[in-house]
Order: C-alpha cells, then structure tokens, then sequence
C-alpha cells in the first residue's frame, strides 16, 4: 500500500519533534500501522526554517490553505494553536474531506462541540490525544481502555509550568512572584505565562476529559477556574506541616446533581502518589467502578513527548480511515446521538473540604467567635491550629495565624461564612481559603 500523506500546518518545537521522531521510527511505525505514514507538505511562515528542518525532499508553503487543498494529502496536523486562523483550517479541513490531528486543547474545549459535529457529518476523524497531558495517553485511557468503567471522577496535574512553580515553593520556601521568575529565565514558564499561572490551560484539559468521561459536550464556559498567583509560601509550609501537599488540580467529577468541572489550588494528602509529583511532570488520577484507581504520569509537554501522542493519531486513523465510520471510537468515547445532558454544576453548589488560615490579633476570645461563627453557618470543622505569633499588628498588638481544616461543605455555604469571618475586627488581613481534596 501506497504511504499515507501527511500535511503539517506549523512545525515550531512539536511539529519538529514530530517530523524527527516519524523519520527516526518509521520502519517501527510502519509495522504497527500496516502502512508508512510521511509529512509530505508543510506550512510555516518561516519557509526557509522550515525547509532546514525537513529538508529537500518535503515540500513547504507558507500558505496553510494549500496543504489543505492539495488532493493527495489524507491527514491534516494542526499545530499552529489558538482559537482564531486554526479553528477556519480545521474546518475547512474538514470540509475537504480530511482526517485531522491536533494538539490544541484551547481550540477544542471552546469550540469542540461544532468541530466533532462537521467531522462526525462529514464522515472523518478529529484526533487529540496530544492536547491533553503530552505524551500520557490518557484520552486514549478515557475513551477505550475504561470504556466498561462509569468513570466517578478525575483529578489532574495537566500543567506542567504551575507543578514546577509550587514544587519550587515548597522546596525552596520561596513566594510565587520569584519562583515564576525562575520558571521564565529556564524556560518553563512562557513571558506571558497567564493561561498557565490563572489556570486556562489546565481547564481546557480538563473540559476535554470530561467530555470523554461523562459523555457531555464540550462546555469549558462553565469550568470554575482559579489559578497559583494567590498562594504564598507560609500556606505551602503550613500544608506540609499538616500532611498535605498544595496542587494545582483540574477535576471533574460525577454526582447526584451533576458534573464537577473546576481548577484550582488543592491541598492533597502527602501519602497520595499524585502529591508527589514534582516539576514539570504530569499525573492524571481516573476513579473508575470496575477498576478503582488508575494513575497516569509522564511529560505533559515537550517536543517528542507530545510528537509521541500526535503519532499516536496519526497510526489510529491510518488503520481506521477505510473503516466505516459507524464502526470507528467516536470522538467524545459515547455515541454522538447517546450523549447526556447532566448539566455542569455552579461552583457554589460544589461539596468539598476547606483548609483556612485567618491572620487574627492574639486576644481571649478570638478563637471562640471565629469557631462559634462556623458552628452558626452549620460548617464542621476537623482540626484548628494556632501557630505562635509571627508579626506585630496594626495596633501595636500581636498577631498569630489561625489554621482551621472543615469538613465536607457546601462552597455557597463557606463564601457565606467566609464574608462573615472577615468583617469581624480581630480578622487583619484575607482569610486564605484552599479547597482540600482526599481523592480516595
């Protein structure tokens, strides 16, 4: 059989890792795919870059539209990211008649639902395993090996710059704003590193795992997302005190009233395998009811790590694409026609634990209203601590930090006590709440 063609849109450091790592393993992959898979055109606006890196015998365009035009290419990649000239090319691939293979988590989880409908319409295949966790295969995981399991929840490290920031904090003691620094001069971190630090990017994640677990549409408008820039050194060092570790956590989750679909700092159980994944790595927790607890970890970015999962597609559609289209994994793990309409909860009505710290003056008394307030909005708490006092007030006075850990309570019901709490006199400075998550 004639090799299967392949148009690259964008070969920055994952379109590269891909072409490398297709030359260097194409023998291999031609043996597990039943045919040989080459990038035989590639758009790039720095045609000449381009051309040094796959040399004479690939053609490149700065056009992106003409690979999508050109009758002989069978699969698209689409690596330019973004939500803007990427989205029209995956369409206008689609509408061409072409498989596509894409890495773009953001363009999927705001727009997924329109662009698994032209695919599925047009009888093609839209492949992202590479836009979630690099090189773990966990839409794979989600989709196929779990397919027998009513998935109950996931929680996941899915952004490497953030794991690597609070892994610093931790180690080194130090506030956010000098180890993001640090990220930015090693590279981990982008020069404008917002999508990373606020959360973004690990929501995108995880509106796409949720899709594949729940069977619901895409709908990362009503994800809960919060980001690192708020943590400070003293609560990592407290966590740790107490036994936790503090991750940015992307979960999703199965209840009586909805999907859970929420990023945000968590305090994680120390003796957890996920607490202790440290820098840049990635790690993926799927509770399931037949298997129980599975965990995925690897590089979640990188050049050949992530190349790794967009070959993945690229052999997965190769062995498909002749098949009929009934008869291929649908895009979402569920039937398009089957898909459920449980609607997302609002992160009010989310049910969680809390870990809170209150910088309060060091009086009789103060312990009594803060603990007596709590009781009165009906939040249990599992363990106050008080930490001698570190600083010395406005007033003159002294001040120490109050550590309470609750038990499960409604998110709605804490934002009511927490605006409380703050209003008393002997509260100096926001009360820092971090949501804590056993995951067992």
């Amino acid at each position: 059989m004639k090799p299967i063609q392949v148009g690259l849109l964008g070969i920055g450091t994952v379109g590269s890792g891909t072409f490398n790592v297709l030359q260097r393993n194409q023998e291999e992959i031609r043996r597990r795919a039943g045919r040989g898979i080459e990038i035989t055109m590639v758009a790039d606006l720095d045609v000449a870059r381009a051309q040094s890196i796959v040399g004479p015998d690939v053609q490149v365009v700065n056009d992106a539209r003409a690979v999508i035009a050109n009758p002989d290419i069978d699969i698209v990649i689409e690596l330019i990211g973004g939500y803007g000239i990427a989205k029209a090319l995956v369409l206008e691939a689609i509408a061409a008649g072409k498989h596509v293979v894409t890495a773009n988590k953001a363009l999927l989880a705001v727009h997924g639902t329109e662009i698994f409908a032209a695919a599925s319409a047009k009888g093609v295949m839209v492949a992202f395993e590479a836009a979630v966790a690099g090189g773990i295969p966990i839409i794979k995981a989600l989709r196929e090996g779990l397919t027998a399991n009513s998935i109950q929840w996931i929680a996941g490290i899915i952004n490497g710059t953030t794991n690597f920031i609070l892994s610093e904090m931790r180690d080194k003691g130090l506030d956010f704003a000098v180890v993001l620094k640090e990220a930015q001069r090693l590279g981990y971190a982008e020069t404008d590193p917002t999508f990373d630090i606020e959360g973004v990017d690990a929501a995108h994640k995880v509106t796409l795992m949720s899709a594949i677990a729940f069977g619901i549409p895409v709908q990362f408008d009503k994800a809960y997302v919060e980001g690192i820039t708020q943590l400070g050194a003293t609560d990592i060092k407290y966590a740790e005190q107490l036994g936790y570790r503090i991750k940015l956590l992307g979960i999703t989750k199965r209840t009586a009233q909805g999907i859970e679909l929420r990023v945000h700092p968590s305090l994680v159980p120390a003796k957890r395998l996920i607490a202790n994944v440290e820098g840049a790595m990635n790690a993926v927790v799927v509770q399931g009811d037949a298997v129980g607890t599975t965990l995925y970890y690897g590089k979640g970015a990188g050049s050949e790590p992530t190349a790794s999962a967009v070959i993945a597609d690229l052999v997965d559609i190769t062995r498909l694409h002749t098949a009929d289209p009934h008869h291929r994994v649908p895009h979402l793990a569920f039937q398009p026609d089957a898909m459920s309409d449980l609607s997302v909860l609002p992160m009010s009505a989310v049910v969680t634990s809390y870990y809170l710290r209150l910088r309060v003056a060091d009086e009789a008394g103060v312990l009594a209203k803060v603990t007596g307030l709590l009781a009165n909005a009906g939040i249990s708490i599992d363990a106050v601590l008080q930490r001698e006092a570190d600083e010395v007030s406005g007033e003159g006075g002294t001040s120490t930090d109050l550590i309470i850990l609750t038990h499960d309570t409604r998110e709605g019901t804490m934002n009511d006590a927490l605006a409380q709490l703050q209003k008393l006199p002997t509260v100096l400075a926001p009360i820092v709440r971090i949501r804590k998550e056993e995951l067992n």
